[in-house]
C-alpha cells in the first residue's frame, strides 16, 4: 500500500477557467509546501481534498490517501486532519473536552481521560485539561488545537496558513512541533503558505502557484 498522499492530474477551474493545477505525491512523514499569493487557490485545493469544495468550483483528477481513492469519499469519511490560521476551540468547553471533542466515539470514560492526559503531556500542557481556552497564550491554543486534530487518528494532515498570527519566536517554536508530531505519527502533510521561512523549515518539496492568466 503507498502510505501517504498523492494528488493525480488535479485541475481545479471556477467559471470555467483554470484556477490551479498540480500532480505531485507526499510521502508518510514527508511536507509538501504549496506556496503562492492570495487568490491563487491554495485554500481551495485544500477544500477539494478534504471534500468541502463550494459549488461555484468544479474539479477534476484525484485524491489518494494511504492507497485509498478518496476524492468522492464524504469528507466526515476521508481521515484528513487540518490546521488553520485560527485554533478555533470551543470557548465554552474545557482544555479537556475540547481534546475529547477530537477522540473517536466509543472506548471507557477512564481510557479516554487516559488519551487526553497523554496529549497534553505530550506537548508540555500536562494538567490542563480543566483549564479554561481564554486562560491559554496563543502558543498553548495552537498546541491543544493540533492535539486534538492528532486525536482524530488522521491518515494526513493538511496546514492552512497556521502559523501566521503568531509572532516570530512562537512561530518557530509550534511550527517545529507541528512538523516533528506530524514526522513522529507518519502522515503525509501539505502546507499551504505565502512564506517562504514556513515552506524552508518543513524541509520537504515546495511548489509555487502562479494565477491563471
Amino acid at each position: 500500500m503507498n502510505k501517504g498522499l498523492t494528488l493525480r492530474d488535479v485541475v481545479i477551474t471556477k467559471g470555467g477557467a483554470p484556477l490551479l493545477r498540480v500532480s505531485h505525491e507526499v510521502a508518510a512523514g514527508e511536507v509538501l509546501s504549496i506556496m503562492g499569493p492570495s487568490g491563487v487557490g491554495k485554500s481551495t485545493l485544500l477544500a477539494f481534498i478534504t471534500g468541502t469544495l463550494a459549488p461555484d468550483f468544479s474539479a477534476t483528477g484525484s485524491v489518494w490517501l494511504d492507497g485509498v481513492d478518496i476524492t468522492h469519499a464524504p469528507a466526515h469519511q476521508r481521515r484528513v486532519g487540518i490546521l488553520f490560521q485560527d485554533d478555533l476551540l470551543f470557548p465554552h468547553l474545557s482544555v479537556g473536552a475540547n481534546l475529547a471533542f477530537g477522540l473517536r466515539a466509543g472506548g471507557t470514560k477512564s481510557d479516554r481521560q487516559a488519551k487526553i492526559d497523554a496529549a497534553l503531556t505530550e506537548v508540555g500542557l500536562e494538567g490542563f485539561a480543566g483549564r479554561d481556552p481564554a486562560t491559554l497564550s496563543g502558543g498553548q491554543k495552537a498546541r491543544v488545537a493540533l492535539m486534538r486534530m492528532l486525536l482524530s487518528e488522521p491518515c494526513g494532515l493538511l496546514l492552512d496558513e497556521p502559523f501566521s498570527r503568531l509572532d516570530t519566536a512562537l512561530r518557530a517554536q509550534v511550527r517545529a512541533l507541528v512538523f516533528a508530531r506530524a514526522k513522529a505519527r507518519g502522515l503525509p502533510v501539505l502546507m499551504v503558505t505565502h512564506d517562504a521561512e514556513d515552506a524552508e523549515a518543513a524541509g520537504g518539496d515546495i511548489v509555487t502557484l502562479t494565477p491563471s492568466p
